[in-house]
């Protein structure tokens, strides 16, 4: 009984000595998130090397190496970017632990218009940080490392690993991202901490359908209608059909608290090539948000009918469609449950509130780790709520305090792991 009181009273001990490790180094690690932000890496067009390369050498003034883990200049082009360089941390311990992945992406979408502060100046105003991928998820480059240093510094006998994964394609799905590293051989975590959006814990998310339609006409003189075949009029069928399921799909009702029902838009429209002109070519891109109940390939075939009836009989109409994206869901997986309960129970402690575990509606790169049946959730430095960073949006921003308690929760989670534990 003494001795579990010992190590009880050891492991208080050094959550306190964490806590005061991060608070000690808390403008480090602000200074290292203002430089990991002010590297622009606009995804697309999506040349992220440098960045990568960038971030490596500010680890190596750590006294960390970072892998380098180019993916091949050929799939990168295919895949629609510039260039991926992936990086590993391995920090070993003692035998017989476990091995923890912390991933957080570099990749973001580019800042867009309406911003007050340069995106990429990482200013700081009133105890928050505005940039883009400042809340999602360059802040997680610094949550990660500096929970890991915190750890470190304790000097506790520690058992297993943890691993850093920054990787570069989140944005275009992950494939040349975690999806690489897992399919080269170069990494088999037991566990995954994957970035999050906000204070909850993420255990599941939804699966992604993008397509690219292309209808086929033939263009012709605005004044001579009648020689052409219209592309626009075939594909103004194919949003009416595509919208026209709208209300089918919001009766349909996930069972997972966060996650609502499956959505459907088409986000971008390009043809014609004046305006005196027929359009003898519309492309569009749409996407499909599947709830984790539903089945990704049977939705996929079901849209696919859904826009080939919906011009089938048109003469001269021709049509292409191509998948840019099939992304499967996040769901909970055996150990799951080990990561929350821990990730809650500092969470409860240091923000001083419930932090729920739930789904989200938008989907990540966590999912390919799932895939592989390895554990995994999303948690990092966050607000309450995905709109209040301003997430992929102007004036992105992060709350610096956030950044902090995150950091506390994230080194806790990973003592309770990686530390001898009380009976």
């Amino acid at each position: 009984m003494m001795d579990t009181q010992a190590q009880a009273q050891g492991h208080d001990r050094a959550r306190e000595r964490l806590a005061a490790w991060i608070d000690a180094h808390f403008d480090e690690q602000v200074g290292f998130l203002q430089e990991v932000i002010r590297i622009p890496t606009d995804t697309p067009p999506g040349d992220n090397a440098p960045h990568a390369e960038a971030v490596a050498r500010m680890l190596a003034q750590l006294g960390w190496e970072a892998e380098r883990h180019a993916v091949p200049e050929q799939a990168v082009r295919d895949y629609g970017m510039q260039s991926i360089t992936n990086l590993i941390v391995r920090r070993p311990y003692g035998a017989g632990g476990p091995t923890l992945a912390l991933n957080a992406h570099g990749d973001v979408v580019p800042p867009g218009e309406g911003w007050t502060r340069p995106p990429y100046g990482a200013e700081i105003e009133d105890g928050v940080i505005y940039g883009r991928a400042a809340a999602v998820s360059k802040s997680d480059f610094a949550t990660y490392v500096f929970a890991v240093r915190a750890l470190e510094a304790l000097g506790l006998p520690l058992k297993g690993a943890i691993e850093l994964h920054f990787t570069y394609d989140e944005e275009f799905g992950g494939l040349l991202g975690p999806g690489w590293l897992l399919e080269q051989g170069l990494t088999r975590p037991d566990y995954v901490i994957a970035a999050g959006f906000a204070y909850n814990i993420v255990t599941a998310h939804n699966a992604c359908l993008q397509l690219e339609i292309t209808v086929h006409g033939k263009a012709g003189h605005g004044a001579m209608p009648e020689t052409a075949v219209d592309a626009l009029q075939a594909a103004t069928r194919i949003l009416n059909a595509i919208y026209g399921q709208l209300p089918a799909l919001r009766q349909i009702k996930s069972k997972v608290p966060g996650i609502d029902s499956p959505t459907m838009l088409v986000g971008r429209i390009d043809g014609g090539t004046n305006t005196n002109v027929v359009p003898g070519k519309v492309v569009m891109k749409m996407d499909r948000r599947m709830i984790p109940e539903e089945d990704p390939a049977a939705v996929e075939r079901q849209v696919r009918a859904l826009i080939e009836d919906a011009v089938a009989g048109m003469p001269g109409i021709r049509l292409e469609i191509r998948r840019l994206l099939l992304s499967h869901a996040l769901r909970p997986l055996p150990g799951s449950e080990r990561l929350v309960a821990s990730l809650q129970r500092h969470g409860r402690a240091v923000f001083g509130e419930e932090i729920t575990a739930q789904g989200t509606p938008l989907y990540a790169d966590a999912r390919l780790y799932g895939e592989r049946g390895i554990p995994a959730v999303m948690y990092g430095a966050g607000p309450r709520t995905v709109p209040e960073s301003n997430a992929k949006k102007a004036d992105e921003c992060l709350v610096l305090e956030d950044l902090r308690k995150a950091t506390q929760v994230v080194a806790l989670a990973l003592l309770d792991f990686l530390a001898p534990q009380p009976d």
